[in-house]
């Protein structure tokens, strides 16, 4: 891409391994996990610092992101992208399911549908987007999510099916 009449606007940013979180799965549970990248005991996955998440909060069955729109998110026509908002819907719909894990067993999303409501600008205000589970099986948990803005109004939602296998299937 070539810059026209613009001024540069840079972005810098770091990440610890993912292996760590990777090699704990197997050792906790899900919520413990999550509890502890909320209260930043274990730092958080390299994808957190990408979209340069706010904040996370976890209970049992429902995790909470928060996130502030910036400039960096922003697709062609001035308004976030819809591949972060489908990023912050799958996460925290999958982060649900992941709290009501025990140790030794994983999940991968199996599909998102995604439902655009509104457009989300700076002006939006910090964003909160909750996941919840909304049923779980043996083999896959289905999961919501829905992102509000700093009004309280309905950006998007979206439903996302995930996977559970034990770790010894990977």
């Amino acid at each position: 891409m070539t810059q026209t009449q613009q001024d540069a606007r840079t972005r810098t940013f770091s990440w610890t391994d993912p292996a760590v979180h990777a090699g704990l799965v197997g050792r906790r549970s899900g919520l413990d996990l999550l509890r502890a990248m909320a209260s930043g005991e274990l730092p958080a996955p390299p994808i957190m610092h990408l979209i340069d998440l706010a904040g996370m909060r976890a209970e049992e069955g429902s995790v909470t992101l928060y996130l502030d729109p910036q400039e960096f998110h922003y697709n062609p026509l001035g308004t976030m992208h819809g591949g972060v908002i489908s990023t912050l819907l799958d996460t925290a719909a999958a982060c649900s399911v992941h709290s009501t894990l025990p140790a030794g067993v994983g999940y991968t999303s199996l599909d998102l549908n995604v439902k655009f409501l509104r457009p989300i600008t700076l002006a939006s205000g910090r964003l909160t987007c909750t996941g919840s589970v909304l049923q779980s099986g043996r083999r896959t948990a289905l999961a919501e999510a829905r992102l509000t803005d700093s009004q309280g109004r309905l950006a998007a939602q979206a439903m996302s099916s995930c996977m559970l296998f034990p770790l010894q299937e990977l």
